[in-house]
């Protein structure tokens, strides 16, 4: 083993096989071009083109902090993420401590009624989200200059992901501005099982829900409106 404190060593100085990180087998097309003060290592027996990643072994224990200086930490293989199985469990049913997912983006949020969206048009039609896992949070504003000619339930479409197939998710909405829109109480928003658009409600402070309708709508009427799904 090479210990190297406080000095850049040269690979004019080294000879033999490339060392790899702890026993991995690919010294034939791998090199470091730098790693802490050793600097300046190329793969021996390569042809065409040399690697610059250093390899490590299938299940290398790293001990101590690891701090990136450049780049990001890339995962790999879909599925695979932070595990956090070491951290202790709450009282509830644990199903996964794998955070194997992070994302975030924007998306075009449709308003239709029955089905149908004739005739909408709208002067905003805006979305954020943040997905974490299997938990999505979005922000929507919709601004309408005309609510168009279909009747029926109001729904909002164009979610990124479609919600939980394996159960019925419903959520109170957060309503940071609401203008041109009736309501009876709180609106709220359901989905059908894998679904990616919800239906617009409406619940009093007794629990009677209803849909909301065309009716509820005027041709300026205007939301901005978060909530949070399983997918």
């Amino acid at each position: 083993m090479l210990k190297v404190a406080n000095s850049v060593i040269s690979a004019s100085r080294i000879t033999g096989v490339l060392p790899v990180a702890n026993g991995g087998t690919n010294a034939s097309t791998a090199s470091i071009t730098s790693f802490n003060n050793i600097t300046g290592f190329t793969a021996s027996g390569t042809t065409g083109t040399t690697s610059t990643n250093l390899v490590f072994a299938t299940t290398p224990t790293l001990v101590g902090d690891v701090t990136l200086s450049t780049g990001n930490l890339v995962i790999g293989t879909s599925g695979k993420g932070i595990d956090f199985s070491i951290t202790s469990s709450g009282s509830g049913t644990m199903t996964s401590e794998l955070l194997a997912d992070y994302e975030e983006g924007t998306f075009t949020p449709t308003l239709a009624f029955g089905g149908a969206s004739v005739g909408i048009s709208y002067d905003y039609a805006f979305g954020f989200y943040v997905k974490t896992g299997r938990q999505v949070h979005v922000d929507i504003l919709l601004v309408l200059t005309n609510k168009g000619s279909s009747t029926g339930d109001a729904t909002l479409g164009g979610l990124p992901f479609a919600t939980n197939s394996a159960t019925f998710y419903r959520a109170a909405a957060t309503v940071g501005y609401i203008s041109g829109i009736t309501f009876s109480g709180i609106i709220n928003a359901g989905s059908s099982n894998g679904a990616t658009t919800v239906a617009l409600n409406q619940s009093t402070l007794l629990g009677t829900a209803s849909s909301i309708t065309d009716t509820n709508f005027a041709n300026n009427s205007a939301i901005v409106w978060s909530f949070t799904y399983q997918v």
